[in-house]
């Protein structure tokens, strides 16, 4: 709780003419719905600054379940606190804990500054800090220099032992259909049947056909339901249902089900845009350039060597857009409204594929209800929409 009696006479009637704000964050979805306690205790510190005498105060909870690490996604409630104080309307901001409102030192620092220069007070669950204090000022740079330490230690450990666990192969956050943990934890085909039968059905349709879109359509045209995993009520089922081309494509791709463990195929890396770093994902890795690969760790639909030459097919498929990296893959002839064009007729965005020698001309396309068994919606090339746009330049109206 607030020390009302050491540090209360640090409230002046100026900062009661003004609002207090009480900033709520918790750091993942998991900790909203199972930490109810902390939420609990954030909440009631609107009680402890009318108290205070605040006649006005606001919640902005709206960061719960949003991580404040570094390359984290913008948090639109600290953004908002942050300039609400800016304009002069905060006389107190109040957190259970300063590391819910900043994990890292550059954020930290920047409201710090701001509430500074505006007068307005922070509090969390100890006392009251007036940065116009010189030793207000020190105990809050030190605490939330122990608040960032804290995260990185913690976050090492976290990741060293994912690390660990994943070299012994036994890190595997979700199964995909087709397989289920036994008793000892162990990856084991699922017992039923008719799941085992469905998913070997994907691999023998494909070296029949040899194309991931014949493969899709065959599924569809003989109304033939696959088994894919459904979150439902946060818990993983098993649903049967006609599948899209993507789910065939990520299953043939899959090294799961040719028995090998793979970790680390999706590696994150941290970029500048706009000013403010992202978390990306980058492209996938193939499985044996992967932080951990183990072949023959449990039982396949399929061996290795039918996997890699099922690869090897799907990259010499030009139909299969999804692969096919003289199509898809972005190279010197990228086209300039990639990411901003719409469809004119469903308002899809559009995507941009890549043909030639060399994969450089661009054509853009709208996929519309292909997926799904349909048709694309749109497409047109890609060299005279560029041209006419970078010839008109973006000031001008059209």
């Amino acid at each position: 709780m607030i020390e009302r009696h050491s540090s209360s006479h640090k409230i002046t009637a100026a900062h009661l003419a003004r609002k207090a704000v009480v900033y709520l964050r918790q750091s993942s979805p998991k900790q909203v719905r199972e930490n109810l306690e902390s939420q609990r205790l954030q909440y009631a510190l609107s009680d402890r600054a009318r108290e205070l005498g605040f006649a006005r105060v606001e919640i902005v909870d709206g960061d719960l379940g949003k991580s404040a690490s570094l390359g984290a996604a913008a948090r639109e409630g600290f953004d908002r606190l942050v300039a609400s104080v800016a304009l002069g309307e905060v006389g107190m901001v109040l957190g259970r804990e300063l590391s819910r409102l900043a994990r890292t030192d550059k954020d930290f620092c920047h409201l710090l500054e701001v509430c500074q220069i505006f007068g307005t007070l922070i509090a969390d669950d100890q006392q009251i800090y007036d940065l116009g204090v010189t030793d207000d000022v020190l105990v809050l740079g030190i605490k939330g220099t122990l608040s960032v330490v804290e995260l990185k230690i913690l976050k090492a450990r976290l990741l060293e032992g994912q690390r660990e666990k994943a070299r012994r192969g036994e890190l595997v956050r979700l199964l995909p259909p087709g397989y289920v943990h036994d008793a000892s934890e162990k990856v084991v085909k699922d017992p039923d049947t008719r799941v085992q039968e469905a998913m070997a059905l994907v691999f023998h349709k494909f070296r029949e056909l040899w194309s991931v879109r014949q493969t899709f359509k065959w599924f569809h045209d003989q109304e033939v339901e696959l088994p894919v995993n459904k979150f439902i009520a946060g818990r993983r089922t098993l649903v049967w249902q006609l599948p899209t081309q993507s789910f065939v494509s990520h299953v043939l791709r899959n090294p799961c089900f040719a028995g090998a463990y793979v970790y680390g195929q999706h590696p994150t890396e941290t970029v500048l845009v706009e000013g403010r770093l992202r978390k990306r994902q980058r492209w996938m890795r193939p499985p044996e350039e992967c932080r951990v690969f183990l072949r023959d760790h449990h039982e396949g639909y399929i061996d290795w060597e039918t996997y890699q030459e099922n690869q090897r097919m799907k990259r010499g498929n030009s139909l299969d857009l999804q692969s096919d990296p003289a199509a898809s893959a972005v190279r010197e002839g990228q086209g300039l409204l990639v990411g901003v064009l719409r469809c004119g007729r469903c308002g899809r965005r559009m995507h941009v594929r890549y043909w030639g020698r060399k994969g450089t001309h661009g054509r853009y396309l709208c996929i519309g209800d292909y997926q799904a068994g349909g048709r694309y919606c749109i497409a047109f090339g890609g060299g005279v929409v560029d041209r006419r746009f970078s010839e008109r330049g973006p000031c001008q109206s059209p």
